[in-house]
């Protein structure tokens, strides 16, 4: 059923008639055959191809403005210096960055922009700027094009209701009081998330993005399902599976209608688990979309280093780009904020792997001096550097890298697959007796004679005397480093992981004992690609009275010269 006019109070009738009823009989025809892939036109398809996408930079700005308004109490907060500090890093030279998707919808209780969709903008600094006759996403939007960057908008396809600065609100969005029947019952959340079963929710949802794509020049709109899951019933995520489907088919079609009218391509991505189990677990049918053709490029993941490109490569065809994500604020667990070595061994195996191109989300807005001119999160000065290095493997070529297993956990704020990395394989208890415990270590690059490999385990629990056996594709590796003092502040055994996010200032445990065993691995034992580390607890004295050692971290670390 549509959705009744009362909900869509500022909609005019003609752009009411062409989201609402358009979609449904859309619908309807669709229903008496096998939908047909879509026809997409040449210049369409040349932009999915040939524009240059080395990094898109996934842009959540709202926390800014927050911290931006909190520094002018007075209320005189400059639009100029704030929209020149957002585009920091991409001005660097050298800066690899080619296309800023942004992330500001604003909180779900408020608009980010003058909206007759949306209930009206809530955040005090934004009301500011429209009053001076300053819309910071025109602003954005204008920026972003002058520097010849693509500019895509972003659509968190289930926000919730926090408040920045504020936290959970204890007030449901209204649509949610008024139509139960949109909502899904989260275990997370208390005001449930958005159902993309509900017809109407669907209809809501393109009248939001038909009014973006016609107000702004963007190029392009991601619908972002990582923000949040579910958004289908639990448990029947997979069966519902032509709901999101038809979903993204009413939205490629909006969007080819606005194409048609202002004569220029606008593209579509969708933000997806980074495998197809994942997809499937989740109700995203990724195969039938690109079979279809509702999707331009795929971004995978989130929050992990271990992203299935080739499985997914396999599943949706060579049409559809697609880009691996890296959030560095909900970073996988144990590696937020890593130094510039990781960076490069996550992003150089992504591209390894198959990527067309690779995404960053959540990561600092520019160096330390702009963060603090903004009030904005300091991160370490390795995002800078990345920014010049990891959209191209030239540029990563020669250079020192580590590659590392992921490790479970670390983000509740879901119910399915979706930024959990519940099935990675860290930590593991190491049994005495049992065999090895096998695990695949992603290596981007090539052996070569000016390289030298070591493969590191960290570990908790560890004897003075327990002895371990490591290989490497099947290879015995000698241990050369026994570090029993070992301290990591991003382990924190045998309490349990902290959320990811916050203010990230992990510190150092005096007390803490872990155990770094370091391995070197011979030249021959390695190879590009996927290769098989096994990890074994040897012996241990019996009079110890402990069964077993956790293996906490391993990592392949890799250093020219």
């Amino acid at each position: 059923m549509l959705p009744p006019r009362s909900l869509l109070p500022k909609m005019d009738r003609r752009c009411f008639l062409a989201t609402g009823v358009g979609a449904w009989l859309t619908r309807s025809w669709l229903r008496g055959a096998e939908p047909e892939p879509v026809v997409l036109p040449d210049d369409h398809q040349a932009a999915v191809r040939q524009r240059r996408r080395r990094i898109v930079m996934q842009y959540d700005a709202n926390d800014v403005v927050m911290s931006y308004w909190k520094l002018h109490p007075d209320g005189r907060a400059a639009f100029e210096p704030f929209r020149e500090a957002l585009f920091a890093y991409v001005d660097e030279p050298g800066s690899q960055v080619d296309a800023i998707w942004w992330d500001i919808e604003g909180s779900p209780l408020g608009s980010a922009y003058p909206s007759k969709v949306l209930l009206p903008v809530d955040d005090p600094l934004v009301r500011q700027w429209l009053d001076a006759g300053i819309d910071w996403v025109e602003q954005l939007v204008a920026e972003t094009r002058r520097r010849k960057r693509e500019v895509f908008w972003n659509h968190r396809i289930c926000e919730v209701e926090f408040v920045p600065g504020v936290g959970h609100s204890k007030t449901p969005h209204p649509l949610k009081v008024q139509h139960p029947d949109w909502v899904v019952a989260a275990d997370w959340w208390p005001h449930g998330t958005w159902n993309l079963a509900a017809e109407g929710l669907r209809a809501y949802k393109v009248a939001i993005l038909r009014e973006l794509t016609t107000r702004y020049d963007f190029d392009g709109l991601q619908i972002d399902f990582s923000r949040h899951i579910p958004c289908l019933p639990v448990g029947r995520q997979w069966e519902l599976r032509e709901s999101v489907t038809e979903f993204l088919r009413e939205v490629r079609r909006m969007t080819l209608e606005v194409a048609a009218q202002r004569g220029r391509p606008l593209l579509l991505a969708a933000k997806v688990p980074q495998t197809i189990d994942g997809c499937h677990a989740d109700g995203f049918d990724v195969r039938a979309w690109a079979e279809q053709r509702l999707v331009d490029i795929l971004t995978l993941g989130s929050r992990t280093m271990d992203v299935d490109v080739e499985g997914v490569r396999a599943a949706v065809g060579k049409d559809v780009q697609l880009q691996p994500c890296f959030d560095d604020h909900h970073a996988t667990d144990g590696y937020r904020h890593g130094p510039i070595e990781f960076l490069r061994g996550v992003f150089a195996n992504h591209w390894q792997r198959g990527a067309n191109s690779v995404v960053t989300f959540n990561w600092s807005i520019g160096t330390p001096e702009v963060c603090r001119a903004m009030g904005s999160e300091v991160a370490p000065l390795a995002q800078g550097e990345a920014y010049r290095e990891v959209g191209d493997l030239a540029t990563m070529a020669g250079k020192d890298k580590f590659f590392a297993v992921e490790r479970r956990g670390g983000y509740p704020w879901a119910q399915g697959f979706f930024n959990r990395n519940d099935t990675a394989p860290l930590p593991k208890r190491l049994e005495q007796g049992e065999t090895p415990v096998r695990f695949t270590v992603h290596i981007a690059d090539t052996p070569a004679s000016k390289s030298s490999l070591l493969l590191r385990c960290v570990l908790f629990q560890a004897e003075e005397n327990d002895s371990f056996v490591a290989r490497l594709n099947g290879v015995n590796l000698s241990l050369i480093t026994r570090d029993p003092e070992w301290k990591d502040a991003q382990i924190f055994s045998p309490k349990p992981q902290p959320n990811s996010g916050g203010a990230g200032e992990y510190r150092i445990n005096p007390q803490q004992k872990l155990l770094r065993l370091d391995f070197a691995v011979p030249v021959e034992a390695w190879k590009q690609g996927a290769n098989v580390a096994e990890v074994q607890l040897a012996s241990r004295k019996p009079e110890s009275g402990k069964t077993g050692v956790q293996l906490e971290k391993l990592e392949a670390h890799l250093h020219y010269g």
